[in-house]
């Protein structure tokens, strides 16, 4: 028997099992000190009530013989692929009801997708990164390039024409950075895709969170549907990160190497995939029904903490990017410090945890990631204990 040795080049700890064994650790040694946490992307507000009313109502169908339901359809029940289909048309984007394929969030198909191609692609992906995309290739034994996201591109890097690669992965707006493409720089990534004859897995989980004239969907931007899959969340968007419920689209007319990739994926899922439960599903569906505004409440309570974040950033001339469109601000570590150090810091003399740069690849090692998803109260009190900490440094 041999075992897949690629295990063993992968990083033993993940980054958020890491900070949870510091925070822990902390907490055993300060057992009265209160911990303001800004630092894992789970959100902190309740589900919304018509979120939780149609899950009650699942439950109840669920309790009568003539409305139980067993066994789904594998890419999702067709109510909410419509529902899902009519979120879209917001942006001017038209789906096929087949290309839409229901899952228990995107990390999980962000992973699972790689099942449709070879072990010899070469995958590239943005650094800072989101460790999944990296981790899930060198399972497999895949090579990955890096392209350098910093200060001087915006943390958006654009392609060169020297360099290729097989699967691409962009996150808009991004995990770590918060940084997002607009039309014009996705445009050309669409078209370098195409030349290289490319894959791009686009990763819109916190796409709800755009305010501006920027891009929600790659399918926004013209012929994008000839090179990239898109995955998408209800974690972020209405607080499903306990619930579990994600969507990725997969267009009819992707094709390469001979082979189409939505029926490959219809093919994969069936076989390795159950579907999301009914009450799952149910829930779901009222996200988008039309009356948004609780779930529009909840977001706009987070990005309430995002400028409370990047404020005190402001104020204190450190620079970061995200905030306004995104959840996670990212920001430059004061005096340079590397982000580990900088974590221990924060946590031991402001007792505010964040997450490291570090973990997210190379270019991350300087600058520090801050989430909105606190309760206001305690980003309010964790800005004041970093700004004191900060201005003694």
């Amino acid at each position: 028997m041999k075992i897949n040795k690629h295990y063993g080049e992968i990083k033993e700890s993940y980054l958020f099992a890491e900070i949870a064994k510091k925070v822990n650790t902390f907490k055993q040694n300060h057992p009265d000190t209160p911990i303001y946490r800004l630092g894992i992307g789970d959100v902190t507000l309740p589900l919304s009530n018509k979120v939780v009313n149609s899950m009650r109502m699942a439950v109840d169908d669920m309790s009568k013989k003539e409305t139980f339901h067993g066994y789904g359809d594998e890419q999702g029940y067709m109510f909410l692929r419509e529902s899902i289909a009519k979120h879209y048309k917001k942006y001017g984007v038209n789906l096929d009801l087949k290309e839409i394929f229901i899952s228990d969030g995107a990390k999980s198909d962000l992973g699972n997708i790689l099942d449709l191609f070879d072990i010899e692609n070469t995958a590239m992906v943005t650094d800072p990164v989101y460790p999944v995309y990296v981790d899930s290739n060198v399972m497999s034994g895949r090579k990955i390039k890096y392209l350098k996201a910093n200060k001087e591109n915006g943390f958006l890097p654009m392609p060169n024409e020297n360099d290729f690669a097989d699967i691409i992965y962009l996150c808009s707006p991004n995990n770590p950075t918060g940084a997002v493409y607009n039309r014009e720089q996705l445009k050309i990534w669409i078209d370098f895709a195409l030349k290289n004859d490319s894959v791009i897995l686009f990763d819109s989980a916190y796409e709800y969170f755009i305010e501006d004239d920027l891009p929600h969907s790659i399918y926004e931007i013209e012929n994008s549907k000839k090179c990239a899959i898109e995955f998408c969340s209800y974690s972020k968007t209405a607080g499903f990160t306990g619930v579990r419920c994600g969507y990725t689209i997969v267009p009819l007319e992707l094709e390469r190497d001979g082979f189409n990739l939505n029926k490959m994926w219809l093919r994969r899922q069936t076989t390795k995939f159950n579907g999301v439960a009914y009450i799952v599903q149910k829930a779901a569906t009222s996200v988008f029904d039309g009356d948004e505004k609780e779930i529009k409440d909840a977001i706009e309570y987070y990005k309430e903490n995002a400028k409370t974040i990047a404020k005190t950033l402001d104020e204190l001339g450190i620079f970061y990017v995200g905030g306004k469109n995104s959840p996670y601000i990212f920001f430059e570590c004061p005096n340079n410090m590397y982000s580990w150090d900088f974590f221990d810091l924060l946590l031991e003399k402001a007792n505010v945890v964040g997450t490291p740069g570090a973990g997210f690849g190379e270019n991350g090692k300087n600058y520090f990631r801050l989430t909105a998803f606190s309760d206001k109260e305690n980003t309010k009190q964790a800005m004041i204990n970093f700004t004191k900490l900060v201005k003694e440094l």
